[in-house]
């Protein structure tokens, strides 16, 4: 049986973890996105699941490397189940190659993306209370209206010097 891995970000230290558990480094697939990149944007991800074959076993740090929601998680889990490959969970400790393990795994999968969700919710009613209190909501300006004059006359003035045409600032 093969084992292969599927991971994401913090690549030194889940190398280390797989490396523990017999994962060879030439069969480590990654990949460095943002949080919200999707499955067909993880071209790591993606040669993994090309790669494994029935028999093999994807070895991974935690399952929430397989995808970005918990339904991404499942389908990846059924799809890899139904071409009869083992997933392991490191982090989890679970293994699918037995019901209980599937189950483990997508009970997990939901409180997770649960937990997502609720996030989601808190971050949206903290913003709409601060705007029911009349304060700023997100990132704050970099320049005051002082300091953007000060940056349009330095650009118009090197602009007449340049004798460049003025730009929209």
């Amino acid at each position: 049986m093969n084992s292969h891995v599927g991971m994401s970000q913090k690549i030194d230290q889940q190398v280390d973890a797989l490396a523990a558990v017999g994962v060879e480094s030439a069969r480590v697939y990654s990949d460095k996105l943002s949080g919200t990149s999707t499955r067909q944007q993880r071209p790591g991800l993606a040669a993994l699941l090309d790669y494994a074959r029935e028999g093999d076993a994807i070895v991974v740090v935690g399952i929430d490397r397989l995808g970005r929601n918990a339904a991404e998680v499942m389908t990846t889990i059924r799809d890899l189940g139904e071409r009869g490959i083992v997933l392991r969970s490191l982090r989890e400790g679970i293994d699918t190659s037995n019901a209980t393990g599937r189950m483990v795994a997508g009970v997990l999968a939901s409180l997770a993306e649960l937990e997502l969700e609720l996030g989601r919710e808190r971050r949206s009613a903290s913003r709409e209370a601060r705007r029911a209190r009349g304060q700023s909501v997100g990132r704050p300006k970099a320049l005051d209206t002082s300091k953007m004059a000060l940056a349009q006359r330095s650009t118009r003035a090197v602009n007449r010097r340049a004798r460049l045409p003025p730009r929209l600032v």
